[in-house]
């Protein structure tokens, strides 16, 4: 077993290696030879893996797939002397499906009413009304009220009173997110629009059509608009193939956990917290948490997307750019998710200036950060059902800072090699401190905590004898 663990690390070094070689030559690459466009679709984006150099970086992953599995089954061979296939690990984080689905549909159905039914009855009102601000002021509470109670309150008490393990959570509360942001650019896009209408308008020429609602919750982009480019037909088959690399992608993390992440933090949490452990533990897990940050991008930015945005004849492909040719990280900030990056820049940092009369923009920008620190770490903490604010730090402090510092002034090779060395390190740190910290929470539970234990990090305080 130990020589057989040993060459399965020799070829992954290896594979490492050619990886390395293989994105260094995407350096040499102009942008418009990464991203053609495809005379058939009209999109903005065109499928990134029909490029030779990324499609051979993709085979390469396959091929380490194909390792892990080998290598998993092999070990599981010799400890148990048969062939074990569970996916124990999968049916966990994805337990409680059916009260994921129900719930989904509530948001869905309620996102799908309330929005719609509040603005075309504030038109109507506001249209031949004599008191304006006072029916604004109702409607934007009851928005505020809905938002906050329906979409706000009601999931997160459903995934906490229930315990759902963290797939589940994921799926509800990244959907909560989402539509309260589709909401807020539906009424946001709207509201001028009746502002600007004439008393004597029709009343149909500011509200969008029912229709026209429905098509942006299912799009994947969250700014509304009346129309998008539409491609001319859609391609079942494309649409098959980015379902079966998301499910290809769910296996890909669990033998990445079950072979990298599992055993050491098991081992891990049977010592004593020090500086020792933690800096051997964060870069035992740069190679886990960087393959989890490909796999997060591949199977939610390219297929996810690409996939509902063929099905729906969605035109326009720009999800992301080439966030991996970066030399500072305000350009890889704008370019890894075009999708949120675009609502934040639209509804947060130009709102705030506008309000500010087109001043403080350095305050506007510390008010973007804020915004997104702030959500990222209210999903992990609900997901994982611990405070532990590991990804709002890193957003709020380093992330600000590497914002000024790399800078868009900054070119050059060395700049790319700065930012992915900073990225692999952070990846690093947040599989290292947020798995320590679920195994503390296991292993070392409090009967009835106080808001300080909850708040306090359990992983800075269990010990061995406590395990």
């Amino acid at each position: 077993k130990a020589d057989l663990m040993r060459q399965f690390d020799t070829q992954v070094n290896e594979f490492m290696d050619s990886l390395i070689e293989e994105s260094a030559s995407l350096g040499s690459s102009h942008v418009s030879t990464v991203f053609p466009l495809s005379d058939k679709e009209k999109s903005k984006l065109s499928d990134l893996f029909e490029v030779n150099h990324i499609r051979t970086i993709y085979h390469m992953f396959i091929a380490l797939l194909i390792l892990f599995i080998f290598s998993t089954l092999v070990v599981d061979f010799i400890d148990e002397g048969r062939l074990v296939l569970e996916f124990d690990l999968l049916v966990y984080v994805f337990g409680q499906f059916p009260l994921v689905v129900v719930t989904w549909m509530c948001m869905f159905l309620s996102t799908l009413v309330v929005p719609y039914v509040l603005l075309s009855v504030w038109a109507s009102v506001y249209r031949t009304s004599n008191h304006r601000a006072l029916w604004t002021a109702l409607a934007g509470s009851l928005l505020l009220l809905y938002q906050g109670l329906c979409l706000g309150f009601l999931p997160t008490y459903v995934v906490l009173k229930n315990g759902l393990p963290p797939a589940s959570c994921f799926i509800l509360i990244l959907e909560q997110v989402r539509l309260i942001m589709k909401a807020h650019s539906f009424i946001r896009e709207n509201v001028p629009r009746v502002r600007s209408l004439q008393r004597n308008k029709a009343n149909s020429l500011a509200v969008p059509q029912f229709t026209q609602y429905i098509y942006f919750l299912f799009a994947p982009t969250l700014i509304y608009r009346d129309n998008y480019p539409r491609n001319p037909c859609i391609r079942w088959g494309y649409v098959a193939t980015k379902f079966s690399q998301v499910l290809g992608c769910l296996f890909y993390a669990y033998y990445i956990f079950v072979r990298l992440c599992i055993p050491q933090f098991r081992s891990i949490s049977m010592q004593l917290f020090d500086l020792r452990a933690m800096v051997l533990c964060v870069f035992n897990s740069i190679l886990p948490g960087v393959l989890v940050l490909f796999l997060a991008f591949f199977a939610f930015l390219h297929c996810w997307l690409n996939a509902f945005a063929e099905m729906l004849r969605f035109g326009d492909r720009m999800f992301y750019k080439d966030w991996w040719n970066s030399t500072s990280f305000a350009n890889y900030y704008r370019t890894w998710n075009v999708v949120v990056h675009d609502w934040l820049y639209y509804y947060v940092y130009r709102d705030f200036l506008w309000m500010a009369q087109k001043q403080f923009r350095a305050a506007a920008m510390l008010v973007v950060f804020t915004v997104s620190a702030v959500v990222h770490e209210y999903v992990l903490a609900i997901c994982f059902g611990f405070f532990y604010p590991v990804m709002f730090c890193l957003f709020m402090c380093f992330g600000m800072v590497f914002n000024f510092v790399l800078n868009d002034r900054r070119k050059g090779p060395i700049w790319n090699v700065i930012m992915w060395t900073a990225l692999f390190l952070g990846q690093g740190v947040l599989i290292c401190l947020y798995s320590q910290e679920w195994y503390a929470q296991r292993f070392c539970p409090i009967q009835e905590p106080s808001f300080l234990d909850l708040l306090k990090p359990r992983s800075w305080t269990c010990t061995p004898l406590a395990l």
